[in-house]
């Protein structure tokens, strides 16, 4: 079986999810990780290091359009590297470290759901979110 979803069912969709990010007391996090990326949000980091976090504006998403959330950098998300390494994925948690939602990570000129200044981190850099989003899909019709 599959499901088709109407623009504004995706938009109430992803706009319920990143509404999770934005629980807790103050505003949500993003974590940036290097290695592979687990299995899900439920599962926990293993192996991978934190390379940076950033905290996020609050609320962290503007409006949904279409099924679409775009990440709110205004004002922009800055923060310095923890770590040496390779950005390639990170976690959404909200804040009080649940997490939420993982995704993958590029810089600017990549396909991302979070896009940084430069994915090759190193201990003090001063890193920026350049863009990001998060998509509720439309489904597919059999």
């Amino acid at each position: 079986m599959s499901l088709s979803l109407s623009n504004a069912a995706r938009s109430a969709g992803v706009d319920a999810i990143v509404d999770l990010i934005d629980g807790g007391d103050g505003a949500g996090k993003l974590q940036i990780y290097d290695g592979t990326r687990p299995a899900g949000p439920d599962t926990a980091v293993s192996t991978q290091t934190k390379l940076a976090e950033f905290t996020l504006n609050d609320p962290a998403f503007g409006d949904p359009s279409n099924g679409v959330k775009t990440l709110d950098v205004d004002p922009a998300l800055t923060t310095t590297g923890l770590a040496d390494g390779e950005a390639t994925w990170a976690r959404f948690v909200d804040s009080d470290g649940t997490a939420v939602i993982d995704g993958k990570v590029t810089d600017s000129d990549g396909d991302g759901d979070i896009k940084l200044n430069t994915t090759t981190i190193s201990e003090g850099l001063n890193l920026s979110i350049t863009s990001g989003s998060i998509t509720m899909p439309a489904g597919t019709a059999d």
